[in-house]
């Protein structure tokens, strides 16, 4: 394991350095502000509209791509998967001889959307929280974790460069590990897919459909399935397992290993081993490719379904009445 922390940073790999920052939604605008914070000569490259406006009234320089990138010593790809390939081909031509790319997640190099020209450095900064807190923990001193990585070194200094972007978005402070873009790539896509997001909503939507079914009350339900669960996450975040046995019941421990493994067991590792099979010969990334050129028809019909399941209906309710679960944390 090669972990970085502050003390391994050359200040000097993006001295007078333009960088210019492509997109401005939750990682982009807190990458802008704390490297402007950290002193950096920092632009932002969007269209204009909101995020246009949004960087103005924030005190940033703002162009549009193109220009952004004319005289940028580094670039950041900051926009959604889906639109990078459309941008970088936007501003391919006027991407100075000898920059930096600089991605925040490695699918369109990994899965070679973008095939950047052989003079141009191509780094990946990926940190392990959203752009909001990426923010706020910069503010507060610290900073998010981050994964740092390098798929072309033309240069022969582009992991020195990354490293200073880290340092300047306050990555450095939590520690930056050392990955490549495919092992940043797959296993993203497996987190968020079988564990995180894919993985936890239908646990939860799973048990919620158990309890309702067997004639228990919506409302109870929510609160045992998904209000509480960011209790668990909190000290499973905290200090692992053994924070949270440490704190929960010794009912639920004993519950917890006896009956967890009834629910994910053998048949679930053997789809997750199935699922990552699929991440990593590019499956997932053609038929997800494949599905936003065909207009995301399917995605829409999945999303509208996932959204207008009971429990979302039974949980807006619950939380019209705990007020303070509103603030802002995207």
């Amino acid at each position: 394991m090669r972990l970085f922390g502050p003390k391994d940073v050359d200040k000097k790999a993006l001295r007078n350095a333009r960088i210019a920052i492509l997109g401005y939604g939750s990682q982009g605008r807190a990458h802008a502000l704390n490297l402007k914070d950290s002193g950096f000569d920092v632009v932002v490259g969007v269209r204009k509209g909101d995020s246009w406006n949004q960087a103005k009234r924030d005190g940033l320089e703002v162009k549009t791509p193109a220009d952004a990138v004319a005289d940028a010593k580094l670039i950041a790809v900051l926009v959604p998967d889906t639109t990078q390939k459309a941008l970088y081909n936007e501003i391919k031509d006027v991407i100075p001889k000898g920059a930096t790319l600089l991605f925040a997640h490695g699918f369109n190099i990994h899965f070679k959307q973008i095939k950047p020209r052989k003079d141009l450095d191509v780094v990946l900064i990926a940190p392990k929280g959203p752009g909001g807190l990426v923010r706020r923990q910069y503010q507060q001193g610290r900073g998010v974790p981050a994964l740092i990585a390098v798929a072309q070194d033309a240069s022969k200094s582009a992991h020195a460069k990354a490293l200073a972007y880290a340092h300047g978005i306050g990555s450095t402070r939590g520690g930056v590990l050392q990955t490549t873009f495919a092992e940043e790539t797959e296993t993203d896509l497996f987190g968020e897919q079988a564990v995180l997001c894919g993985g936890t909503s239908d646990l939860i939507l799973k048990g919620f459909e158990t309890l309702v079914e067997a004639g228990y009350q919506p409302e109870v339900a929510y609160y045992e399935v998904l209000h509480e669960l960011k209790l668990i996450v909190d000290l499973l975040h905290e200090g692992g397992l053994a924070k949270m046995h440490k704190y929960i019941s010794t009912t639920a421990k004993w519950g917890d290993m006896t009956r967890g493994p009834r629910v994910v067991n053998k048949a679930t590792k053997k789809e997750m081993k199935k699922i990552l099979g699929e991440i990593q010969s590019g499956k997932f990334a053609r038929q997800w490719i494949g599905e936003n050129k065909k207009g995301l028809k399917k995605y829409n019909k999945l999303m509208k379904a996932d959204l207008n399941h009971k429990i979302e209906k039974v949980g807006a309710k619950l939380r019209e009445r705990m007020p303070w679960l509103s603030d802002e944390r995207a």
